[in-house]
């Protein structure tokens, strides 16, 4: 490195490895070395995951304004079986309007040879095909950017910056009447209302599932209210119809909104959100046109409100109509399976309701769980055991299995059927005998379902289409299997446990301590007894735990948030309602999960990185 470049740790880039292979570069297999004189941004996702679809939205603006320097690839690394499979990768890429190359790397070779311990994770490579940085989680973007402004200034200096196109190649695009479909409303008429979420739109479909009345949407990918033919929206989801009958509300997920359709007309409005998402710190209630949202999935009407489930911050939020305003309803935005009051619980990733006079339920996708909320705000658990456990096993309850479920639907006997996606299952959970059955095989990513008669009709999202089957008499039998997540547990030693979160601020930014610290640690354990000291809340982002020796095997749950901000004003500004201007600020937030194995000799030491580079693994 010549002295006139930034002091910047460098480490050789490991290859880029992947069974499945490339996709979006027609064909064509790359190596690092092609790609040698480019800014490379390695992000490290997985399908299921909320924060990962987050990073993919973030990325977009610096993607497009770097075309010529900068080749983002996403490294695809699976957590859950499906995941891993080909097909359902390449699903994943067109779903979520993915433009650049990604790798499929189903055996997790090359998230092994970068040390990646959570999704998402961006790694940036420079021109010389050297690591500069790495961060977890979301709301790098603008550091990122900064860091690649550096890099094409020091690198055209040197003369080892490429310019010029990209390895990104378009897949041609598919024919289809809906296209990778989410959620679907059975209206007043009999007809179909489906969100047809990679295209943008919602489609009126005749009762046949199949004739196109209408659509609303422009189809371009947008936030703007209007007619049918103006309103835009940014991959919707869920829907429901309001108590006026009249009218829907809709989850415009990627945009952080609720969205109103008048049925009558096709107009379309806004009911809740700024178009911004949610983070920590944000207002978690008031005016629901002022309040900021996170990736709302599915909407149901439940005691008079909308409830939301807000898969973005794991938790439900519901908006009143009456009085138009929105708040959260249940959950800590901490990840995980902890049942109780709504203040209290812990959900993840949630992204399917049903309303019952007496229940909400909900499809809890990342623990795989079927969960449900009673009228006095008590969350409770059916189906689903945690983060990493998963499968196909009908029978009791406490042991049977799903897979990343994305829907859920009321039966008219009190039972629920669950759109167990990753299975490619519709299942369902009796609360009369507590038994889980199975009542169709072979759909294919199915996310929602809705009753008609005596039929049942599935939105098989990845066959882009609504399938109609009979509610069978007996459910279908299918051979139990039970899987663990691929991610190898880490194995430390008991006793003592250093762990460290590396959070160094961007370059031209310090930590923001105008308020206060900046930093938030918050530990935990499944099972609790897991952690003897060092469980809780606190502002040093490094702290001693003492782990337990009774307990061999448990998950440490770690969520770190740090706030920064431009050191010098001119760095980038926003003003005050007072006409004053001040930095611009930015939050860097993750939340971990961390299977562990306690055996003599593990490490006693546990880094993760926020953002930066940990030196002490640095050779």
């Amino acid at each position: 490195m010549s002295d006139s470049s930034p002091r910047r740790v460098r480490v050789r880039a490991p290859e880029l490895i992947g069974k499945g292979g490339w996709l979006n570069t027609g064909d064509k297999q790359y190596t690092l070395a092609d790609l040698r004189g480019r800014i490379v941004i390695l992000d490290f996702w997985t399908f299921c995951c909320i924060n990962c679809l987050h990073v993919l939205d973030e990325l977009r603006e610096l993607e497009e304004k770097h075309r010529d320097t900068v080749v983002i690839i996403g490294v695809h690394s699976p957590k859950f079986v499906h995941e891993a499979e080909h097909q359902a990768v390449v699903d994943a890429v067109e779903r979520y309007g993915v433009e650049h190359p990604v790798l499929d790397d189903p055996e997790l070779a090359t998230w092994k040879q970068y040390a990646v311990r959570a999704w998402p994770t961006l790694v940036v490579i420079d021109p010389e095909g050297y690591v500069v940085a790495q961060h977890a989680g979301e709301g790098h973007a603008h550091a990122i950017e900064r860091l690649v402004a550096e890099l094409e200034a020091e690198h055209e200096a040197k003369g080892t910056l490429r310019r010029g196109d990209g390895p990104y190649v378009a897949p041609e695009p598919e024919p289809t009447v809906l296209r990778f479909p989410g959620k679907a409303l059975l209206l007043p008429s009999g007809n179909f209302l489906v969100s047809d979420t990679t295209r943008h739109q919602l489609v009126e479909l005749e009762g046949d599932g199949e004739t196109v009345v209408r659509r609303i949407g422009s189809g371009a990918r947008g936030f703007a209210d209007g007619s049918a033919q103006e309103a835009s929206f940014s991959e919707p989801q869920g829907l429901a119809l309001l108590d006026d009958g009249a009218s829907v509300v809709v989850a415009d997920t990627v945009n952080h909104a609720l969205r109103r359709l008048d049925l009558g007309t096709g107009e379309v409005t806004t009911l809740a959100g700024t178009g911004k998402q949610w983070w920590q710190g944000s207002p978690t209630s008031g005016p629901a046109r002022e309040i900021d949202l996170s990736s709302p999935w599915d909407v149901a009407v439940f005691g008079g409100r909308v409830w939301i489930a807000m898969a973005g911050v794991h938790q439900l939020w519901a908006y009143d109509p009456v009085d138009g305003t929105v708040a959260v309803a249940a959950g800590t935005t901490n990840e995980g399976l902890v049942d109780g009051p709504a203040a209290e619980a812990w959900f993840a990733q949630p992204s399917g309701l049903a309303a019952t006079a007496d229940r909400l339920w909900l499809a809890d996708s990342e623990t795989s769980a079927l969960r449900w909320v009673d009228l006095d705000g008590h969350v409770h658990t059916a189906v689903g055991t945690g983060l990493f456990d998963f499968g196909h096993r009908d029978g009791a309850a406490e042991q049977a299995l799903l897979q990343h479920p994305l829907g859920v639907t009321a039966l008219p006997d009190g039972s629920v059927a669950v759109a167990d996606t990753y299975n490619h299952a519709l299942r369902r959970y009796d609360p009369a005998t507590g038994e889980v059955t199975t009542l169709a095989t072979d759909l294919r990513e199915p996310s929602d379902a809705v009753l008609v008669g005596d039929d049942i009709v599935v939105v098989e999202s990845a066959r882009h289409r609504l399938t109609r089957l009979r509610l069978p008499e007996e459910a279908v039998r299918v051979a139990a299997v039970a899987h663990h997540t691929q991610r190898a547990a880490t194995e430390v030693a008991p006793g003592t446990l250093r762990l460290d979160v590396i959070f160094q601020a961007p370059a031209g930014q310090k930590l923001d301590i105008r308020y206060g610290p900046s930093t938030r640690l918050l530990v935990s354990s499944t099972p609790p007894e897991l952690l003897l000291k060092g469980e809780g809340a606190d502002t040093d982002l490094s702290r001693e735990l003492e782990l337990n020796p009774a307990v061999t095997e448990g998950v440490l749950h770690v969520s770190a948030m740090a706030a920064s901000c431009d050191d010098d004003p001119a760095g980038g500004t926003s003003r005050s309602k007072t006409g004053g201007e001040y930095p611009a600020c930015h939050v860097h937030q993750q939340d971990w999960g961390v299977p562990v194995r306690l055996t003599e000799g593990g490490a006693d030491r546990l880094p993760l990185v926020l953002a930066g580079m940990d030196d002490a693994q640095t050779p």
